[in-house]
């Protein structure tokens, strides 16, 4: 499949977040090329958008790489613990994203089971392989994503988004999660998911 082009993230991030459902997330590490469906995602539309980062024009280290082109890697931790995947988007110098919130896994099962569980994918449990990949914390440990991976540019051949079969899913928007202090944005309608896709974290 084609590997998704700059342009392709060279605009807002909402129309960005609805485009990628659907689309195809790899990540090549250790001899392994692990593939997933994007499922979930959350968009954070820069300067005047209460939850992101950047509101208000905060510019500091952990977040100029959302300041940078589209088409790069935003990953930062939550809780000291999780890492969370995202997607800079939008032109040079306006910083959006998208977070990537839960895949569907796809390619490269074992390795995400050892990645994630330490155990072999065919002793996972049901509930285990729900778990795999449906929060941000846990996709990215599935794919080995951290905070190494920061600023990687997408459109090249490690990590990367191809496209994928999207023609026919049904997107359901809601509000995103976890950002209760955001004020007016925290009812913003920015979290979208494909309906009744078992990976989707919350419905």
């Amino acid at each position: 499949m084609k590997t998704l082009n700059r342009e392709f993230y060279n605009r807002d991030s909402i129309a960005v977040a609805k485009d990628l459902l659907g689309k195809v997330l790899v990540h090549k590490i250790d001899g392994n090329r692990m593939a997933t469906k994007i499922v979930e995602v959350e968009a954070y539309m820069g300067v005047e958008d209460k939850a992101a980062h950047s509101y208000g024009g905060r510019r500091t280290k952990r977040v100029e790489v959302m300041y940078g082109a589209p088409g790069f890697s935003y990953v930062y931790l939550i809780y000291g613990m999780y890492n969370c995947f995202n997607i800079v988007t939008n032109v040079l110098g306006t910083p959006q994203a998208v977070l990537i919130r839960a895949v569907e896994p796809l390619e490269g099962l074992e390795a995400m089971a050892q990645y994630r569980y330490k155990k072999s994918y065919d002793t996972l449990t049901k509930r285990q392989i729900i778990g795999l990949t449906s929060g941000p914390g846990k996709l990215s440990m599935a794919l080995s994503i951290d905070k190494r991976h920061n600023g990687v540019d997408l459109c090249g051949s490690r990590l990367y988004v191809e496209e994928g079969d999207n023609d026919n899913i049904d997107i359901v928007a809601a509000k995103r999660i976890g950002i209760d202090y955001a004020e007016e944005a925290k009812d913003y309608l920015w979290r979208f998911y494909i309906k009744d896709n078992k990976y989707v974290s919350v419905v």
